[in-house]
């Protein structure tokens, strides 16, 4: 049976990207623990339109783990504590009584802040944009059967595909490399024979875009599978690494 607990929070204020930052520290009290993450910070925000202060500022949509904004480094970890889960997925039934909550922004130089908890994820967008897709014309909807697919290679682009760009990977590493969610793009359509026309424009031209924005190197400390709500695996990296290695030979 959940009950109420009381906590405190530290929260990350900052006014806008050149503004320089600084924790201010809340009181929240009879917190219920069946209340969702997201839930407890719009109590808060109420409480603190109540008291005439600014309300803490943050992303969020579906609340139901699908699209990712709900982008938010707690107590050290990129979506919280728990595992394979997204903030808005997360409830405070995993706090106890008294805890001190610490609630930062992804920090990485791909995703500055725009205000407190708010990131420009605008990065991802641009890496998708420069080869994240199927140009070619394959003409009408083909039949289900009529491009026989492996079911290995099948399942393989489906848990790459489960990849929601929230980001996580990325704040997670200590380079601040994109590699977890690049190579899931890539693998997705590179294991699929519709995807092979392009793979090898694809592969070049979102690694050239990942490192035109700032993001780091991958150094395989598995810290982006370790915290990426999809469990999207690393050995998707091993892939993008051999299609780039293929499109580079083939110049």
């Amino acid at each position: 049976m959940d009950k109420n607990i009381n906590i405190t929070l530290k929260v990350w204020r900052q006014r806008g990207p050149k503004e320089k930052g600084a924790f201010e520290t809340y009181q929240l009290k009879d917190i219920s623990q069946g209340t969702s993450f997201l839930e407890m910070l719009d109590i808060l925000n109420e409480q603190l339109v109540n008291e005439g202060k600014e309300p803490v500022v943050f992303d969020h949509d579906c609340r139901e783990g699908i699209c990712g904004m709900c982008s938010l480094y707690i107590d050290g970890h990129p979506h919280g504590p728990d595992t394979e889960i997204t903030t808005c997925q997360l409830h405070m039934r995993k706090f106890d009584e008294g805890a001190t909550i610490t609630i930062e922004p992804w920090r990485s130089a791909g995703f500055p802040v725009i205000r407190d908890l708010m990131v420009d994820r605008y990065a991802y967008d641009k890496i998708i944009q420069a080869g994240g897709f199927v140009s070619v014309n394959t003409g009408g909807i083909p039949d289900a059967n009529a491009i026989p697919i492996p079911k290995k290679d099948a399942d393989l682009a489906m848990d790459a595909a489960a990849c929601i760009g929230c980001g996580a990977c990325a704040a997670a590493c200590k380079n601040g490399s994109a590699m977890l969610f690049v190579s899931a793009k890539v693998s997705q359509l590179a294991l699929l024979p519709q995807g092979r026309i392009e793979a090898a424009r694809r592969a070049k031209a979102m690694v050239a875009k990942m490192d035109e924005l700032g993001f780091g190197n991958c150094t395989n400390t598995r810290a982006c599978e370790a915290e990426c709500p999809k469990a999207v695996s690393i050995s998707n990296i091993a892939r993008l690494n051999r299609e780039f290695i293929k499109a580079k030979l083939q110049d």
